[in-house]
């Protein structure tokens, strides 16, 4: 176990229990909710794994697009710039021809289950995260998951559900307070700014009833939070 910090109640850090939570935490399956896995996330343990699930993800979700727009060009000549500081231009040249793999990227991690659960976790404890962890890492990974999100729903064909709508809303308002405990918060991101200048609204569906029950308007969520 190891200890950081002066005067502020320290970091600490125990890399086994952070071990132990994650294997933990990569049992859980979809359809168990987020707030299962919140649950253990506890303490600087809890907050270093969250921004490790975070992070992973963020991670398995870039290189499986690498290796999409690496085979398309083998396959057709086709030359695809994946930016993971703004995956928009990439979707919307590439859409129809990208799969949107974030349920079943390698890792065991669920974007509305561990995923889910890791945000609310950063959220919650952002004063403690941009102490336990690389603030402005996480917080580009909070975004390359919301643009990943709101990319599906666009271009992706991805039915926008009330889980996924959840997640935006989720990853937005973590943003927003990582944002606000941070001494010297980033820009906002390129796909952030250009949705914030939309108003288009996505119908929301409802899995278990089979109907859309509401609308979700990234842009006009992203200013309300993130420009406050």
């Amino acid at each position: 176990m190891r200890w950081f910090g002066l005067g502020r109640r320290p970091v600490q850090h125990d890399p086994e229990q952070q071990h132990a939570l994650i294997q933990q935490v990569r049992q859980v399956r979809f359809p168990e909710r987020p707030e299962a896995v919140a649950a253990l996330l506890a303490g600087d343990d809890g907050l270093v794994v969250a921004a490790g699930i975070l992070r992973e993800f963020a991670d398995a979700a870039n290189a499986d697009l690498l290796a999409q727009a690496a085979d398309l060009h083998r396959r057709g000549g086709r030359r695809l710039i994946v930016d993971r500081r703004n995956y928009r231009p990439l979707w919307e040249e590439a859409g129809e021809y990208l799969r949107w793999s974030l349920f079943t990227l390698p890792g065991g991690l669920h974007p509305y289950v561990q995923v889910a659960a890791a945000v609310t976790v950063v959220g919650a404890g952002a004063r403690r995260s941009v102490r336990v962890s690389d603030p402005e890492a996480l917080l580009a990974h909070l975004f390359e998951v919301l643009d990943l999100t709101v990319d599906g729903w666009q271009f992706g064909r991805l039915r926008a559900d009330t889980d996924g709508a959840a997640l935006a809303v989720g990853l937005i308002t973590a943003a927003r307070e990582l944002r606000a405990a941070m001494a010297e918060p980033p820009p906002l991101p390129p796909p952030v700014r250009e949705l914030m200048r939309s108003n288009a609204t996505i119908d929301v569906l409802d899995p278990a009833a089979d109907r859309i029950v509401g609308t979700f308007n990234p842009g006009r969520e992203m200013r309300e939070s993130l420009l406050a």
